[in-house]
């Protein structure tokens, strides 16, 4: 347990813990820990995969709201976690305003503050912001 070696694409949550967002493949620090979103390389650090479709929203929402719940549980510990995929923008937007919203920010409030803090283009689709909206019910 560590921090972070750079800040790059790290994301505060509301309740502190953080969070770092980014593109598969891309340089990056090491993690403790990653959910990566979809297809593409693995990192060379521990990590769950989840089958989300790009653009589109996960196949099985109880394990993608699982892999969430646990990505929240370790960085609130003190973990370096990670979530990313292909891109680095949709699936991953979505999935770090899903953290924020697990961790108290209402859901309504959900793509106007991970576009602040992640990416203008966070959370791409119709689709990811109901979603996102279904995590608050």
């Amino acid at each position: 347990m560590s921090a972070w070696s750079d800040d790059t694409g790290v994301v505060v949550l509301p309740g502190g813990a953080r969070v770092r967002g980014r593109r598969l493949g891309a340089p990056a620090s090491p993690a403790d820990w990653a959910v990566v979103l979809g297809s593409g390389p693995l990192p060379p650090w521990p990590a769950r995969r989840v089958r989300w479709p790009d653009f589109w929203v996960p196949l099985d929402r109880a394990d993608a709201v699982a892999a969430l719940h646990e990505a929240l549980a370790r960085a609130r510990a003190g973990q370096r976690v990670e979530v990313a995929c292909r891109g680095g923008v949709g699936r991953t937007g979505t999935a770090l305003a899903a953290l924020a919203v697990l961790d108290g920010l209402p859901a309504d409030d959900a793509v106007p503050w991970i576009r602040a803090r992640h990416h203008p283009r966070a959370v791409e689709t119709p689709w990811q912001r109901h979603w996102l909206r279904s995590l608050g019910r």
